[in-house]
């Protein structure tokens, strides 16, 4: 996925502690998609306020709708994308020669490293209907000037969440750990994101890294986080939690799916701009210039000839490190 939503450079301040819990509703807005056609995609991360939840950076929801993707070749550094498919198949392609079919219930994974290109499109010709969760995690240092690398898992480990009223849920660990639930995919931070589903008429308990922060996403119908305060999160929200907390419960009369992002508070902050992480202004213009001159860096799409997204033009302010407001 490429970003087009050009915010101007945050200014420099010193970041907010995540000393504690919270319970804060924040709001997704819609943003536009590079590509042929336009498609509806909604931005929950990052927040002005909220840059990072652990290590996640970025959270793009495309659809629901019927549509045509046509995503050209594009580049990234500094991050993983986490692809989550919910409706509809889409044929993912990169510099590092896969060509695999996105599919729901299958994780794919890219790791940018140093730099890497993909493109994405939709399956046939025709309209079909899209919905899915694009993720990107934030490489530490250790690990970002690295190479590039894709990976695919399916079937995913699954995790009884234990009811306090009507039946047990159940969770998709996707990335990193939850309970005593691992999944296979590498991860290079302490880290969650699982998919949670709540029975219509339950209460369940999910359980949280008290030394993590945490936040529930809205995927579909409604549920209610009994925190400090009962809030009701839809699919247009994202629910901040905080730190220091054990478990969180959930209920949701007519059923619901959430997501869950968290993590250990990640270890910087970044520079994040078009489809970069990086840690300094100066990084990001090197990033950009290699792709506008075509570069070995980000490789060559498998199956793709000249085709591309050009990079937007840079911001007529210095780009500056995201600084967490909450």
């Amino acid at each position: 996925m490429t970003r087009l939503d050009l915010e101007a450079a945050e200014e420099a301040q010193a970041p907010a502690a995540c000393d504690g819990p919270r319970a804060l509703l924040l709001e997704s807005r819609e943003v536009p998609l590079g590509g042929i056609r336009a498609m509806e995609v909604h931005r929950t991360l990052p927040q002005r306020d909220l840059p990072l939840v652990g290590a996640w950076c970025f959270l793009d929801r495309f659809g629901p709708q019927v549509t045509t993707m046509r995503v050209e070749p594009h580049p990234h550094i500094g991050l993983q994308t986490v692809t989550w498919p919910l409706v509809g198949d889409v044929r993912h392609r990169d510099s590092v020669g896969s060509d695999v079919v996105v599919t729901r219930g299958a994780l794919n994974l890219m790791t940018s490293g140093a730099g890497i290109s993909h493109s994405e499109y939709s399956v046939g010709e025709a309209d079909i209907p899209l919905d899915a969760l694009q993720l990107w995690v934030a490489l530490p240092e250790s690990r970002r000037h690295g190479r590039p690398a894709f990976e695919r898992h399916e079937p995913l480990p699954r995790l009884e969440l234990p009811a306090a009223a009507g039946e047990a849920g159940e969770a998709i660990v996707v990335m990193g750990s939850l309970g005593d639930v691992t999944s296979p995919a590498t991860a290079y931070t302490p880290i969650v994101g699982a998919e949670l589903r709540i029975p219509a008429g339950s209460r369940v308990r999910i359980p949280l890294d008290p030394a993590w922060e945490h936040a529930l996403v809205g995927v579909e119908g409604v549920a209610t986080a009994h925190t400090e305060t009962a809030v009701d999160l839809d699919r247009r929200h994202l629910l901040y939690l905080g730190i220091h907390r054990e478990s969180v419960e959930v209920s949701a009369p007519d059923g619901a799916t959430l997501f869950l992002l968290g993590g250990e508070p990640f270890e910087d902050d970044i520079v994040m701009w078009w489809n970069f992480v990086g840690r300094s202004h100066e990084e990001i213009v090197e990033a950009r210039d290699a792709w506008e001159a075509g570069t070995e860096r980000f490789g060559h799409v498998v199956d793709h000839g000249d085709e591309r997204v050009p990079a937007p033009p840079l911001p007529a302010v210095r780009l500056t490190r995201r600084r967490r407001r909450v």
